[in-house]
């Protein structure tokens, strides 16, 4: 399909790029989903949108990996956000899902049946788990002006860090509870970061899933809450690598007690000297790794046991 930009004058106010960062949740998984103050991480790396104007009557969506490949693709309808034409469904009911919700929190968002041509561009791999989806919520509720985590949380059912990420300007401390939502830039950057790895798994996990476990596995929610709150609060303060992976440690020892979930080291790095914990979901995507050792001998390790993706914490954290 051939499609014809417009130039013209009244489009010319709209913003037409977007950015949002990716996320990594340092403390918190599970736990802030009931209230406990969790530590977040954007990532230096998120996801671009690009809108430009088309004669069109329909939108037309294009998403390309950060090689610039197009992995989705489809033509969708202004008038109830169905795809005319799409190269995945499960892609499109997402997509639907939050352009729907985007035109109830501003109706005024796509109304002059006005169509244009989308590109979306992920700056990590897809199977990472950084973000892809919040992103997109982020830039469609950049796009639609309306506020991003209103529109998160009409169309999931998680905690909304990983949208406050994509926004964030440096780390955040994230609070979702009964009574309040809230997240608040902080200064974190630990003096010990060159000891600091991720290490991918190569296991994207589904989120949902896994916080349907969660809510069937735990047990003694208060008490969770008020442990991981107080690891969060901590591991802000500490000075020394020592007792930063201490902190870590316990943080996965409270998370298995109040769960059965099995602890990603006891599983796949019995043998390593160092911290691993695992960061979201437990047992795929990311885990961060604290190592006393030197960089060479520890990547060395990850990729003897097959896991060749160990990042550099100041490389992946902004």
């Amino acid at each position: 399909m051939k499609i014809l930009v417009l130039h013209d004058q009244n489009f010319r106010h709209i913003k037409t790029k977007h950015h949002g960062r990716g996320k990594l949740l340092l403390t918190g998984e599970y736990a802030v989903l009931d209230g406990a103050k969790a530590l977040a991480l954007p990532t230096k790396s998120g996801q671009k949108l690009t809108i430009k104007r088309t004669t069109s009557s329909d939108l037309i969506w294009e998403s390309l990996d950060m090689n610039g490949k197009v992995w989705f693709d489809s033509t969708i309808s202004l008038f109830d956000f169905s795809p005319v034409q799409t190269s995945d469904e499960a892609t499109s009911d997402f997509l639907q899902k939050v352009l729907k919700n985007a035109v109830r929190l501003n109706s005024e968002f796509l109304s002059q049946w006005n169509g244009f041509k989308i590109e979306t561009q992920l700056e990590f791999p897809l199977e990472w788990g950084l973000g892809s989806s919040s992103t997109l919520i982020y830039l469609i509720a950049e796009w639609a002006e309306v506020n991003p985590l209103l529109l998160y949380f009409k169309t999931e059912d998680g905690s909304g860090y990983d949208v406050a990420c994509a926004f964030a300007n440096g780390p955040i401390t994230y609070v979702n509870s009964p009574d309040e939502v809230s997240y608040t830039e902080i200064d974190f950057m630990p003096s010990f970061h060159n000891n600091l790895y991720f290490v991918y798994l190569g296991q994207k996990t589904d989120s949902r899933i896994a916080i349907k476990n969660y809510i069937k596995a735990v047990k003694n929610k208060a008490g969770l809450i008020k442990s991981i709150t107080r690891i969060t609060e901590d591991i802000q303060e500490a000075k020394q690598f020592k007792d930063f992976t201490g902190l870590l440690d316990e943080h996965e020892n409270i998370i298995a007690s109040h769960t059965g979930f099995k602890k990603v080291k006891d599983e796949r790095f019995p043998d390593f000297w160092g911290s691993v914990k695992s960061l979201g979901a437990w047992g795929g995507d990311f885990v961060l790794v604290g190592s006393d050792k030197g960089a060479e001998e520890t990547k060395n390790y990850f990729a003897s046991k097959g896991y060749d993706t160990i990042i550099e914490y100041k490389k992946m954290v902004l």
